[in-house]
């Protein structure tokens, strides 16, 4: 694939820096005399961003312009070298979205599946792979629930692009090298809250729920918000049955100076029959194509129940004008249980085999920051000093009992095959053992100097890493030990030629738990270091009070080991290099109209590999683009009425890196409606949303060497009420 050249490049900021800037808003006041004078100005902005205080939503309500940066906190994208974006709860009540998946396929730069062997939402950023445990709630990990992630709980969904190390450090599942995720808590408003929801879809599927927000005392210092919602019933999978349940309630506190909040939840799901993922065995001359879309390869019995109930605590304190500590503390307890059955296709007509697979899983985690924020000046240079500590602890612990051999079946017309007695079997499976314990913990320091009057602001800054690994076998007993450190470097510039314009730059890096020597090696057993990738990139953001949007042009280069043929030793002598275009643009243009849409091209190029084979390859599971399109239109002849689309157009993409195998390019299409109803003195909104609507067959993903399937064609009706 070829990248823009460039000529293209410069021309495309060269228009970016010529479009119009809009004009200060001025205030007039007329005199009693009725001559008119300029006694007052105004000049209208956005609020910033700063500390756990989001940025404000932007014209149009569906997304923010900023999102929380790590240690730094919530910060405005206009100020930071990166690129960031927030998706709001207002988008996703409107969308219907029930998990996260939902919300980011909205941003081309996010492409999801499901994990092997489970139904773990998984992401990829940027072309690599972000793992669920690896999401963070409030900047902290170790909190979230680690396969699926209910959105009844996030006021906002904040995506950053590119590799974040310094930003965030070292997440426990040791993921992200493209990208890192956040959600942020919800909070009670000034105004009261009471919203009753309930949601049916055309399958069977019904939800219902309740939130409340309220804020006490003489200054409306003191906050809760609670919401709970519950959902269960068929999907419009054949066969599929799910249940969730999903409670969060929320306190905060708001002085004059210090600022603190206390998170509780719970979430839990539980899916019946519920569709796997599909491997397909090398050798195959094509991939075999993708049966109806509410077809259902899995056996009856597969079924999965996970539970994860969670917490966190947090606050901050001004010490002085412009400096504030800050600390927070949280953790969950996870209990997974589930009896699993992954069809391996051995032929273009979908005969296949499948196994049987039952584990439990246990997890506990912890995670912790720890920091202090200050601006100050130095003659005509102003600093924003930041200092920071964040430590993640996790503990795993799991068993299994497997049939074998696979039985015949096909995914086209599944065989219906009993639950057998295990062949093999390891720990003990009422009682699992130890598997594995990660301690990631790093201390950063950055200072971002500004220029003439902050229109250019220098970052420069480091994050010294720890990561330690310890795995044990099945019966518990230690098997082999990683641990490593790493100084990481951050260099970032931010260019504002223009009150609308900010261009930036950036490199910053990306840190991973290395890989475990396998036994065919000379050095089998041993760690071989944390694995270090490097990204360069350079862009620009727009923000013209009603418009906005993003452009950025990025490289990332991954290490990827195997055995050097010449001394038998493991290493890191491979590498993976992403090269890509990515763009955006939202807001409301024009009162009624509200735009939503990105792209991403990408060229993800095996650049070194073992002997020279597949070398100049794309990746595995990486679509060479993705365009999301999408937008609301309030109807003037119809007063509260709104009608809403999204057309999503996946590129084609590899399930193997001799790239014999391709997935073909694929194009899905959504349909909404809503209406905002007066009810005496409340609102009664309707929702009406269709996803998938031509019902096409396809395979939405070839994340991690196998294939996930798209959703059928689903129709969802919801309404709420705000009294």
């Amino acid at each position: 694939m070829s990248l823009p050249s460039p000529a293209w490049r410069t021309l495309t900021f060269v228009l970016l820096g010529a479009l119009p800037v809009p004009s200060a808003v001025w205030a007039q006041a007329s005199s009693s005399d009725g001559n008119t004078s300029l006694e007052t100005v105004t000049v209208v902005g956005e609020v910033a961003a700063n500390g756990d205080t989001p940025a404000p939503a932007f014209a149009g309500g569906q997304v923010a312009a900023g999102a929380r940066v790590g240690t730094w906190g919530q910060r405005n994208a206009a100020d930071v070298p990166f690129n960031v974006i927030g998706f709001t709860a207002e988008l996703i009540e409107n969308q219907q979205a029930e998990t996260l998946a939902d919300v980011l396929i909205n941003d081309a730069s996010v492409q999801s599946g499901f994990g092997f062997g489970n139904y773990a939402e998984k992401f990829q950023i940027r072309g690599f792979e972000l793992n669920g445990e690896d999401i963070a709630y409030g900047g902290l990990y170790g909190v979230l629930p680690r396969q699926v992630v209910a959105t009844n709980i996030a006021e906002r969904v904040e995506l950053f692009k590119g590799a974040n190390a310094f930003a965030n450090g070292v997440a426990p599942g040791g993921s992200g090298v493209g990208g890192a995720i956040n959600i942020e808590p919800k909070r009670a408003a000034d105004e009261p809250l009471n919203r009753l929801t309930t949601g049916v879809s055309d399958s069977g599927y019904v939800e219902s729920g309740i939130e409340l927000g309220r804020r006490f005392g003489d200054e409306n210092q003191f906050g809760v918000r609670a919401n709970v919602v519950r959902g269960r019933g068929d999907t419009a999978i054949d066969d599929e049955e799910r249940r969730a349940t999903s409670a969060v309630i929320g306190l905060d506190y708001r002085g004059e100076r210090g600022r603190a909040s206390l998170d509780i939840g719970h979430q839990s799901h539980t899916v019946n029959g519920g569709r796997p993922v599909v491997r397909v065995e090398s050798g195959l001359i094509r991939v075999p194509g993708a049966p109806s879309a509410s077809s259902n390869h899995a056996q009856e019995w597969v079924n999965t129940e996970l539970k994860t109930s969670f917490a966190m605590l947090r606050g901050e304190y001004d010490i002085a004008d412009s400096w504030t500590v800050y600390a927070a503390l949280g953790g969950n307890d996870t209990r997974e249980s589930g009896i699993y059955a992954t069809p391996t296709v051995n032929a273009v007509d979908g005969s296949s085999t499948i196994g049987q697979m039952e584990v439990p899983y246990r997890a506990e985690s912890i995670g912790g920051q720890a920091g202090l924020r200050g601006a100050f000046d130095t003659g005509a240079v102003s600093h924003q000093l930041d200092l920071g500590y964040s430590s993640v602890y996790r503990t795993t612990r799991s068993a299994y009992e497997m049939a074998s051999p696979g039985l015949p079946t096909n995914i086209y017309q599944p065989s219906d095959i009993a639950v057998r007695e295990p062949v093999f079997a390891g720990g003990d499976m009422n009682d699992p053992n130890l598997r594995s314990r990660t301690r990631n913990s790093g201390v950063s320091l950055s200072d971002t100097l500004g220029f003439l009057d902050d229109r250019l602001l220098f970052t420069l800054g480091a994050r010294y890493q720890e990561v330690d690994v310890t795995n044990y076998d099945y019966e518990g007993d230690f098997d082999n030990n990683f641990s490593d450190t790493r100084l990481s470097p951050v260099y970032g510039v931010v260019v504002k030629p223009t009150d609308t314009l900010s261009l930036y730059a950036n490199h910053i890096e990306a840190l991973q738990p290395g890989d475990t020597a396998p036994t065919s090696a000379v050095n089998a057993g041993q760690s071989i270091g944390l694995v270090e990738a490097k990204q360069n990139e350079v862009g620009a953001k727009l923000d013209l009070g009603n418009l906005g949007g993003s452009l950025s042009l990025f490289e990332i280069e991954q290490p990827n080991a195997f055995i050097d043929n010449q001394t038998g030793v493991y290493g890191y002598y491979g590498e993976q290099r992403n090269r890509g275009v990515e763009l955006s643009v939202y807001g409301e243009p024009v009162d009624g109209l509200r735009l939503l849409s990105s792209a991403m091209w990408i060229d993800p190029e095996l650049t070194r590999t073992d002997d020279g084979t597949n070398q100049g390859n794309d990746a595995v599971g990486v679509p060479g683009y993705r365009l999301v399109l999408g937008s609301e239109w309030d109807i003037p002849q119809a007063p509260g009425w709104t009608l809403s689309g999204r057309a999503v157009r996946n590129g084609s993409q590899y399930l193997d890196a001799a790239n014999q195998l391709e997935v073909d390019a694929w194009t899905r299409w959504d349909l909404g409606v809503r209406y905002a109803m007066p009810l005496n003195s409340n609102t009664l909104t309707w929702r009406a949303n269709i996803e998938n609507i031509t019902d096409e067959n396809y395979w939405a993903s070839a994340t991690g060497g196998y294939l996930t399937q798209g959703e059928p064609r689903t129709v969802k009706l919801s309404a709420s009420l705000d009294f």
